[in-house]
């Protein structure tokens, strides 16, 4: 997808549950040195999002903990865990919302897309297909 198309596609709106929101932006204004960039990207998913009590979240909305299915326009289709940097192992299925997917995965919902750009540099998008609430 070009940058041009980038641009003109519609980021979908993202809803985060108020301790989430606190805890994460915290963690992400943090971070300097060579994941300053992805913190930035996750700081600009956080000051888009709508900040409700964490009881009102949608039970279809990605949340820190959430196992979410999603699929890429290049036909990757995974199954990951949200989790905090110090909990990820992508051997067990946990990716850190400091990732480049983690963070554009955070505050979702089912059937929503949003374009993304992987570590190696390719503009994507990845729609979100299903959202379980971890225990």
């Amino acid at each position: 997808m070009s940058q041009t198309a980038m641009k003109s596609t519609a980021l979908p709106r993202l809803i985060l549950g108020v301790e989430d929101h606190g805890k994460l932006m915290t963690m992400a204004s943090g971070i300097s040195g060579p994941m300053a960039s992805v913190a930035d990207q996750l700081m600009n998913e956080l000051d888009r999002a709508r900040v409700v009590d964490q009881g009102k979240l949608p039970d279809d909305a990605v949340r820190m903990g959430s196992i979410v299915s999603f699929t890429t326009e290049d036909g990757f289709n995974r199954t990951f865990q949200l989790v905090f940097p110090g909990n990820a192992d992508i051997a067990s299925g946990k990716v850190s919302v400091l990732t480049p997917i983690g963070a554009a995965l955070i505050g979702l919902r089912e059937g929503q897309s949003i374009p993304w750009t992987a570590r190696d540099g390719r503009r994507l998008s990845l729609t979100v297909n299903r959202v379980q609430q971890g225990q």
